[in-house]
């Protein structure tokens, strides 16, 4: 890690921080502190990064990416730990192409989920009821699931 990749990480972490809501400009510090008690983390590791001076450890990094809604690839890579070749990306599921192929991964339907996860055939029903809720367009999923459970 050089120093230049501690000033990256640290100005996007920063700007990342306040739009999600933590006023860490405060002389006060309650930005801090509350991103640090979300976190689970000391509010010194907190301060340390973002007064440059230390790189937070791999605990620290993994609460902080949760606590600000960032997977932990990114927050990896960015930091200069790892490299994307690290880290790669899972591949597509069969049938569908990779990021760079062109096609769009094919997404689970519900009842595959439901088999997946090991749902019960008697409660798949629910399960797929209560999960196509919060799906973008719940009404059009539940009636398709709806459909392949009745010709099942």
């Amino acid at each position: 890690m050089t120093t230049s990749d501690l000033e990256q990480f640290a100005a996007w972490l920063e700007e990342l921080i306040r739009r999600r809501g933590f006023d860490i400009d405060s002389p006060r510090g309650g930005g801090k502190s509350r991103l640090a008690d979300e976190a689970g983390v000391h509010r010194a590791a907190i301060t340390r990064l973002l007064q440059r001076q230390s790189m937070p450890d791999l605990e620290t990094t993994r609460r902080l990416a949760h606590v600000l809604q960032v997977p932990v690839r990114e927050m990896l890579i960015r930091s200069g730990r790892l490299t994307e070749e690290d880290l790669p990306l899972p591949s597509a599921p069969e049938g569908g192409r990779s990021a760079g192929g062109g096609a769009a991964a094919r997404h689970l339907t519900l009842e595959e989920a439901a088999a997946g996860l090991g749902v019960p055939p008697e409660q798949r029903e629910m399960f797929i009821r209560v999960a196509g809720q919060f799906l973008p367009d719940a009404a059009a999923a539940l009636g398709e699931e709806r459909t392949t459970l009745a010709s099942d």
